[in-house]
């Protein structure tokens, strides 16, 4: 998968499309990312729960399908597919197709 934990993505199709927001976890196995402040979910915990002490409803972001999340590009603003390219060292790259610049450290 070519998104990773930490990058800023925009959701392109479902309920929040046009969301943007930073990935908080990425599920490989289910091809399936957590984003921030997307499908936010309500979830029901009985008192004594380490999250809620006196228990109650948290709400928290479900997760999305990968194909549905685009990576954003600092500079435009804008998403943008990925494309994965060597470098001069010979090291795995991943470039912005739309702009032909290499996607920023995000941790």
């Amino acid at each position: 998968m070519r998104i990773r934990t930490g990058d800023v993505v925009q959701v392109v199709s479902g309920a929040d499309r046009g969301r943007q927001g930073k990935v908080l976890a990425v599920d490989r196995a289910t091809r399936r990312v957590r984003v921030e402040g997307v499908k936010m979910q309500k979830h029901h915990l009985k008192p004594g729960r380490k999250i809620a002490r006196g228990g109650g409803i948290i709400e928290r972001e479900g997760f999305v399908d990968a194909t549905n999340v685009m990576l954003v590009d600092p500079e435009s603003g804008k998403p943008s597919r990925v494309r994965v390219e060597t470098d001069e060292q010979g090291r795995r790259v991943r470039v912005f197709a739309r702009s032909g610049k290499p996607i920023p450290a995000s941790r």
